[in-house]
């Protein structure tokens, strides 16, 4: 649950620091100080989290290896926690797939699925659930209700006439959270990933309770390029409201991330109103006489799974480049020598930098969660930080792509606020679960004329994998946020030239 600061949040928090005063240290030798790390974190003789002191400091070695961009161990095998760090020590983007890691040894083994009777079961004499299992899995023993596994097909329809609540249907977080079905199980009923049905959204890393799910992090290489001279530009997502404590104003963000070492902080907000106008303008252009409806390509774990699972459709995705990477474009076109950090709440965009296409335009992607991390490195107390002059580029309509339906409605007010009398029909859809339905309804014809707007994460952006606050109250202060500025609207005839000039910059199609 984000906004909730428990054990697993103190572990990658603590990582992610560890990572960031490594790369700001002079004269460190990396390799020494990678094997040193583990014990600083998990100290003492004895295990706080799990069994073992040395288990713990094993999970915390691979967190910190993937911290770095480098692969999990084979753990069957002799090797360091900085075998292979020499690749890492770079100013530039290291990637290494898989994005999305499960460090096996830290998994449970939860079951994948199981309906099961509690000690709430009171023994009662109506027998409810016996009465309603259609695969007569539920009978009497010694009084109370018991299930037959090898019977039970989880229907859950005796947990629902349970008078007393007594049975209930536990399921593995990380493969209930997965919108896509893409983690199952090994022989040893660890967690696998299917990465041919995997679009990284991330969201299995924050619903695993045990924090055995990792995803590859920049940090470090971020923080090296900054020390080597480049002028590393801040792009930050319009999530951002919020996500760094209360009373942490835009103004004090800005000021913070300065003193990380960033040279300019530039919201993407501005990236968002020229995909609204390009989004806007395919919309009039194709819907209905070309395609029967157009979808949003803003969020990349969204579009990558509609073209996994409906490749009919693939045409039907919006080509407009993603707002953090018009307004990579942006900076690139005005200072062609700075590197662009993309900071966000969202996993899929590291996936999306390390496009063909894309690579050129964004150096680096860092999350918030990975940024509060170098904040607690450097020990930057963010309400007490000088704040600085605060955002005036983005619209409100943009701000407001961080919150679901956000996207589609910014397009949809534009193209009726060009075109009276034109009514643009929305469908928008939260979880790529519901992504699916959607896209399942385009597909019977009943979303034909529609702008369908996709978001992979329960809530849109505010939800995504890097963020610290509850969804509910980021989702809000967004909003409200947004509609702090006059500027309602994407203005075409400021930005239009822009649009076209930035979108056409390199020949390369949006996606590999």
């Amino acid at each position: 649950m984000r906004g909730v600061y428990n054990s697993v949040t103190d572990i990658r928090r603590k990582v992610f620091a560890a990572i960031a005063d490594m790369a700001y240290s002079d004269d460190i030798d990396y390799k020494q100080k990678m094997e040193a790390i583990p014990y600083e974190i998990i100290q003492g003789k004895q295990a706080k989290y799990r069994d073992s002191v040395f288990l713990e400091r094993a999970i915390v070695g691979e967190r910190l290896r993937l911290g770095m961009g480098l692969p999990v161990r084979d753990f069957t095998q002799a090797g360091a926690v900085s075998d292979g760090v020499e690749a890492s020590i770079i100013a530039e983007k290291f990637y290494d797939q898989p994005l999305v890691n499960i460090i096996s040894f830290a998994c449970n083994a939860c079951p994948e699925k199981k309906v099961m009777v509690t000690n709430a079961c009171q023994g009662c004499l109506s027998h409810q659930c016996v009465e309603v299992c259609p695969k007569k899995a539920v009978s009497i023993v010694d009084g109370h209700s018991e299930i037959d596994q090898d019977l039970c097909i989880k229907c859950g329809k005796c947990m629902e006439a349970c008078p007393y609540h007594a049975i209930v249907k536990i399921e593995r977080p990380c493969a209930a959270s997965c919108g896509m079905n893409a983690i199952g199980s090994d022989e040893e009923g660890k967690a696998v990933i299917n990465y041919d049905k995997c679009v990284s959204c991330g969201q299995c890393l924050v619903n695993c309770p045990f924090g055995a799910i990792v995803d590859k992090g920049q940090i470090f290489q971020t923080i090296h390029a900054m020390r080597s001279g480049h002028d590393v530009i801040a792009a930050v997502a319009p999530a951002f409201i919020g996500q760094f404590g209360n009373g942490v104003t835009p103004e004090k963000v800005i000021a913070a991330l300065k003193e990380l070492g960033f040279a300019d902080v530039v919201e993407v907000a501005i990236g968002a109103d020229l995909c609204t106008i390009e989004e806007a303008e395919d919309f009039m252009d194709k819907v209905p006489e070309k395609q029967p409806f157009m979808a949003t390509s803003c969020c990349p774990a969204w579009s990558v799974m509609a073209k996994k699972e409906f490749p009919q459709f693939k045409d039907y995705i919006s080509m407009a480049l993603t707002p953090m990477v018009l307004t990579a474009r942006l900076i690139k076109k005005k200072n062609p020598d700075a590197k662009v950090c993309f900071i966000g709440p969202c996993a899929a965009k590291k996936l999306e930098a390390s496009r063909r296409s894309i690579r050129s335009d964004v150096d680096f992607v860092l999350t918030f969660e990975e940024v509060m991390g170098m904040f607690h490195a450097k020990n930057i107390d963010l309400p007490q930080v000088v704040a600085e002059e605060t955002f005036h580029t983005g619209t409100a309509a943009g701000r407001e792509f961080a919150v679901s339906g956000g996207v589609a409605k910014a397009v949809k007010t534009l193209i009726e606020k060009n075109n009276p009398g034109t009514t643009v029909k929305v469908q928008a859809a939260e979880g790529l679960k519901n992504c699916r339905t959607m896209l399942m309804m385009a597909k019977a014809g009943r979303l034909n004329g529609y702008l369908l707007e996709g978001m992979a994460c329960p809530g849109g952006c505010v939800a995504g994998a890097g963020t610290l606050a509850p969804i509910s109250k980021a989702a809000a202060q967004v909003k409200k946020y947004a509609n702090e500025d006059e500027m309602k609207l994407a203005d075409e005839s400021k930005y239009s030239d822009m649009v076209h000039d930035i979108s056409h910059m390199y020949d390369a199609p949006a996606e590999d």
